[in-house]
């Protein structure tokens, strides 16, 4: 069965098109680890770097700086000791961290070749998870 130029064109556009859905699909169910700063030289570089702040958190970003591949983020959580118990800084850096595993899905909110920090702030404890989601969303947005 031979087919017409018409049908060519649309055969190969429909094959194109699931193409970049199985592809985007794939960058969906990705997994990212994190990579956690060690060393204090580069907290003191990243804190030198663009900062964003709001009532719920401050981050911090760099170009990235060290040698690591783009499945693993290098991006740090930290929390003052000022701020309740550990058990409520160990909760916000759960809250946080779940959050931008979820941004990482959006295709392009979070650029890979930064390395972060993220400080959390009190408020964030008792704040609704979307409305924290959305926040990040938008402090992302402006570093990139």
């Amino acid at each position: 069965m031979v087919l017409g130029p018409e049908w060519q064109l649309k055969v190969a556009e429909n094959l194109l098109l699931e193409d970049e859905q199985k592809e985007e699909k794939l960058f969906q169910h990705k997994m990212v680890k994190f990579n956690s700063l060690k060393k204090s030289d580069h907290f003191k570089h990243v804190l030198k770097g663009k900062k964003v702040n709001s009532e719920y958190f401050s981050i911090f970003a760099k170009k990235n700086f060290l040698n690591s591949n783009k499945e693993k983020m290098n991006i740090s959580f930290v929390m003052k000791k000022k701020i309740g118990n550990a058990v409520k800084r160990n909760k916000i850096k759960r809250k946080l961290k779940a959050i931008v595993l979820k941004i990482i899905k959006i295709k392009g909110a979070i650029n890979m070749n930064y390395t972060y920090i993220v400080f959390g702030k009190e408020k964030s404890f008792a704040e609704n998870h979307n409305k924290l989601f959305d926040v990040m969303v938008s402090s992302f947005k402006k570093i990139s």
